[in-house]
């Protein structure tokens, strides 16, 4: 498994932190940036190169991190092909893969510490989309609406 990781400045700590953490796992990785902390790096660059290595398949999975997760969620969620997870807590996290078969996990480094952040990319990755038919159903719903540009169902 291949994983594309990316932060903007006010994730760039915490990004450090994991990539440490995942080279200490023995994890793939590609740091698609920030490589340094600059005030002027914006969550949609990183977030952009993240969901594209992944649809491009050059990842399998995309972590996102900037302040607070939710930023890089939206850019992330305009890619066709990416279910972007903002999760702050470990069982959200599981149920985003298990349930939503989410591509990508975007944290907020000033929402959550290294060490929860490391207990959420573990259960993250240890997880996979169940295959339920409730839920192929519902993801089915959502490829539609991405196929129509949005809309009502």
């Amino acid at each position: 498994m291949r994983i594309a990781i990316g932060s903007d400045h006010a994730g760039f700590a915490l990004k450090t932190e994991l990539v440490k953490w995942l080279e200490e796992q023995g994890l793939s990785y590609h740091d698609v940036g920030a490589h340094c902390y600059d005030a002027e790096d914006d969550y949609p660059d990183y977030a952009c190169a993240v969901g594209r290595a992944v649809v491009e398949g050059e990842a399998d999975l995309g972590i996102m991190i900037c302040g607070t997760g939710v930023g890089s969620s939206i850019a992330l969620n305009k890619h066709v092909g990416i279910r972007a997870a903002v999760c702050s807590d470990t069982f959200s996290a599981r149920i985003s893969r298990q349930h939503n078969d989410a591509n990508v996990l975007c944290l907020g480094e000033r929402v959550v510490g290294g060490g929860l952040a490391k207990e959420m990319v573990q259960a993250w990755l240890n997880e996979s989309f169940s295959g339920d038919a409730r839920h192929r159903r519902r993801l089915d719903k959502v490829t539609a609406l991405e196929r129509r540009g949005g809309g009502g169902a």
